[in-house]
């Protein structure tokens, strides 16, 4: 599993606070979205950081997460797939489920639904979380789109390999979750967090 944690959150504004450490039930984000994503059952979590990574590591102390930097973070979310994807695969045979850690309302059991459904599938499917049949994340890549996930470049996710892939899509709807990121100081209040400088 790999957790996105490297963007520069550049819509919460300029030496504003970090989105991934607002406190959600006193606990930073990206720390509750680790603790979700270590409760699921996958092999291993890696973290990709690289925007204030001191601070996001600190904030995932003492949990056992395989943390990797994404020294070229700043080009956009291709970047931070391709390090993820690369640390993942060489323990998880079949797929990596890729998750963004501003996610507050995706629960471990929603993971577990994801993995379950990709397990059915024999690793032969992409499994996508919805909302009332609406695509979202997390999303579960199989290890035949690796070579299309490396090739990735710019502020990208994987949706157009998705498309293209002609792999059947299965859909698990996670309600709300699904769609429910935070990427302004708005967002997080209205999601229930708390601001921290």
């Amino acid at each position: 599993m790999v957790l996105l944690a490297a963007g520069e959150a550049s819509r919460m504004g300029k030496g504003k606070a970090h989105k991934l450490l607002a406190e959600f039930d006193c606990v930073p984000l990206v720390r509750r979205a680790a603790l979700a994503a270590l409760g699921a059952d996958a092999v291993t979590v890696v973290v990709v950081t690289g925007h204030r990574r001191a601070e996001i590591e600190s904030a995932l102390s003492g949990l056992a997460v395989i943390s990797v930097e994404n020294y070229n973070y700043a080009s956009g979310m291709a970047s931070s797939l391709i390090v993820g994807f690369e640390a993942a695969s060489v323990n998880t045979p079949q797929g990596v489920l890729v998750m963004l850690a501003d996610m507050p309302w995706v629960t471990t059991a929603d993971l577990d639904a994801l993995i379950a459904a990709f397990r059915s599938s024999l690793g032969q499917a992409v499994v996508r979380a919805v909302s009332n049949g609406k695509g979202g994340n997390p999303v579960i890549l199989p290890r035949s789109l690796a070579d299309a996930v490396l090739r990735l470049v710019g502020d990208v996710g994987a949706r157009h390999i998705v498309e293209m892939s002609g792999l059947p899509v299965i859909e698990v709807d996670i309600g709300d979750a699904a769609h429910m990121d935070v990427d302004t100081p708005q967002d997080v209040i209205e999601a229930g967090g708390v601001l921290r400088a």
